[in-house]
């Protein structure tokens, strides 16, 4: 059991504040209840005239809260109810609220005098004040309090003692009962977790085998292709299969989790550029400046053809007239910085607030490859940290710019 759990925690307080007034109401005694720091969390029950009087005083209501603190703690030292005498004489009761052996707060009632016959010896836990004796109404409320047997006091003392920690008990007996349902919860959904991963790890397994399969004939076919458009000297389509053919072995022979040089994917862009403008002819044309002293660098694998396939297909290609990308990298500081500039049609402010916001952006994946703007920036965070996030400015009409910023640190 957490120690941390309050006494509000265990008690339904409704219940013991409706048990105080029947209290209260029974004994002729005042009751409350306090926590484990000595601060009422219930409402007086019974609050005797004397009390209220007295606590006007600024000397006799400090009186009143340090009798109510030793009370309290006096009573969790001894793990049962301590009965004594407050500083005005009136006689007082704490009853400590004890679950699992820890203190967690007290019943304190009283208020009340004993009886001349059982006045017996009780301790005055504070020093006793008697300015109050000069105020006579305040006397006059001090004699109006009605005199019990002491048997009566003690004995609804520990009755409270009785009734307030079953209460609280049985509290933590259902405080138990929740944090093992949840841990219940906790461990059937890990399981269920674990046996989803176990799936999709066989899934995976099995598309692995497929691809071991299926790119053996695919090359062939290719390279079938290329070798027939040379004979028939038809050079543009040689080159867009042979590039293709590039493209599809570099995205097999690697995975997504690995870290590649910069000029790797620097050349795949560069074929997958050279494919799209024999496609679009004249209305494209794409310029590529790369640093040389940042090829050798290691960035996530085919991080940035999502970027540069999406300034095409959304940027270029609704446009009218001619399309330029321009793809720019260099090192700053201790990053380096690839920029993708298209003078394309531009990102309306909505649609660029939802394809930054990361929970709705998974519409603007690309569905061709699988790997959209959305799963490239969360592998750019889960690699580097939010710092290294993409920044993405547009313009309607005039273009897109997409800066990508990545560790240098990550040297071949």
């Amino acid at each position: 059991m957490k120690d941390q759990f309050l006494l509000s925690d265990f008690i339904d307080m409704e219940i013991l504040q409706e048990i105080l007034d029947k209290f209260a109401q029974s004994t002729g005694m005042a009751a409350v209840v306090v926590d484990y720091k000595g601060n009422p969390i219930s409402k007086y029950s019974n609050f005797s005239k004397f009390c209220k009087l007295i606590r006007q005083d600024a000397k006799c209501r400090d009186g009143c809260y340090q009798c109510d603190a030793r009370g309290g703690l006096e009573a969790a030292r001894i793990a049962k109810p301590y009965i004594y005498r407050c500083h005005t004489g009136l006689v007082d009761l704490s009853v400590p609220i004890i679950v699992d052996g820890h203190y967690r707060g007290a019943i304190l009632a009283g208020q009340t005098k004993i009886i001349e016959e059982d006045d017996i010896e009780l301790e005055n836990i504070v020093k006793p004040i008697t300015s109050w004796k000069a105020n006579p109404q305040v006397v006059e409320a001090f004699n109006e309090i009605v005199p019990q047997p002491y048997e009566k006091v003690e004995a609804a003392a520990h009755m409270m003692f009785v009734i307030a920690n079953y209460i609280a008990e049985r509290g933590s007996v259902n405080i138990i009962q929740e944090e093992l349902n949840r841990k219940n919860i906790a461990l059937m959904e890990e399981m269920k977790a674990r046996t989803d991963l176990e799936k999709a790890l066989k899934d995976s397994e099995l598309r692995a085998l497929q691809s071991q399969v299926n790119p053996h004939f695919l090359f062939n076919v290719l390279n079938t292709i290329g070798r027939l458009a040379l004979i028939e000297d038809a050079q543009r389509t040689q080159e867009i299969v042979f590039a293709f053919a590039e493209m599809l072995r570099y995205t097999l022979k690697k995975n997504m989790n690995q870290l590649v040089a910069l000029e790797e994917e620097v050349l795949h862009i560069e074929r997958y550029l050279k494919i799209q403008s024999i496609r679009f002819g004249s209305r494209l044309r794409y310029e590529m400046e790369i640093e040389d002293e940042i090829r050798n660098y290691r960035i996530p694998f085919m991080i940035l053809q999502p970027f540069v396939e999406n300034a095409i297909n959304h940027g270029l290609e609704p446009k009218l007239g001619e399309g330029r990308i321009y793809v720019k990298g260099y090192a700053e500081e201790n990053r380096i910085i690839m920029k993708i500039i298209d003078n394309g049609i531009g990102i309306p402010e909505d649609r660029l607030a939802e394809i930054l916001n990361m929970q709705r952006a998974s519409s603007y994946s690309n569905a061709s490859t699988g790997i959209g703007i959305r799963n490239a920036r969360k592998r750019l965070i889960h690699c580097f940290g939010v710092l290294y996030d993409i920044e993405i400015s547009s313009e309607l009409g005039k273009g897109t710019t997409i800066i990508i910023s990545i560790p240098k640190t990550m040297d071949a």
